[in-house]
């Protein structure tokens, strides 16, 4: 199988990687195994690379989040975090590492597969391979600088127009509220989460068949948001 079908499993449960193994085979992933941090980076390291790694918090021998800045010293691999601990600032902290995703357990394996595709979707968008964006009838194209709402030219301000492209290059992934002021408004208003909750009212009013039930533009409660493929 090609390395880049390679999935590192890494969790200390045996019965989490007895669990996911036939999962993510009869998907089609090859599937290595780690059970603690010091194995996953060695294998992180061999040949081949995997091409996403899932990864749990609670390892035995280091905190699953110094696992995640050694990889995002050398890599952008996507990493999808399993993780039973459920407090946001662990959310956050983790997304904030360069996690793609978080998935609570106890959690379900279609749940889990669908995570896994967008997370690998993400990766092809952050080596430059996809700049297009379609969801329910939008379609954010970053190469031209042009946003369609079902066909027709969606009138945004400059600053509505940089929030959506960024959440667009980061389409299926979590980005913290944080990650987005600091990108879109500057470092100085990492903490002015106002700016952003307004901006995301503004942006549903714009491209949500009902803004009070968004299916495109996702909040992850207090996490960040999520801008979800059609």
């Amino acid at each position: 199988m090609p390395a880049s079908e390679t999935i590192l499993v890494v969790d200390d449960e045996p019965q989490i990687q007895r669990f996911l193994r036939p999962a993510l085979t009869a998907a089609g992933f090859a599937v290595a195994a780690a059970l603690d941090g010091a194995e996953a980076l060695r294998r992180f390291k061999a040949v081949p690379v995997p091409a996403l790694v899932l990864l749990d918090l609670g390892l035995p021998d280091r905190d699953g989040k110094d696992v995640i800045r050694a990889i995002r010293a050398t890599s952008r691999v996507p990493i999808v975090v399993l993780s039973a601990r459920d407090r946001e600032d662990e959310k956050v902290e983790a997304l904030d590492l360069g996690a793609d995703d978080y998935v609570n357990k106890p959690f379900g394996i279609a749940e889990l597969m669908a995570r896994i595709r967008t997370a690998l979707r993400h990766g092809i968008v952050a080596d430059g391979g996809v700049t297009r964006f379609e969801a329910d009838g939008l379609v954010v194209d970053t190469l031209a600088h042009k946003v369609t709402l079902r066909g027709e030219p969606l009138r945004l301000t400059p600053k509505e127009f940089e929030l959506l492209q960024f959440l667009a290059r980061h389409a299926g992934r979590v980005i913290t509220h944080q990650q987005i002021l600091k990108s879109v408004w500057g470092p100085a208003h990492a903490e002015d989460a106002q700016y952003l909750r307004v901006f995301v009212r503004r942006l549903r009013q714009k491209i949500e068949a009902d803004p009070a039930q968004p299916k495109v533009l996702r909040t992850e409660p207090g996490v960040g948001y999520r801008l979800e493929r059609g």
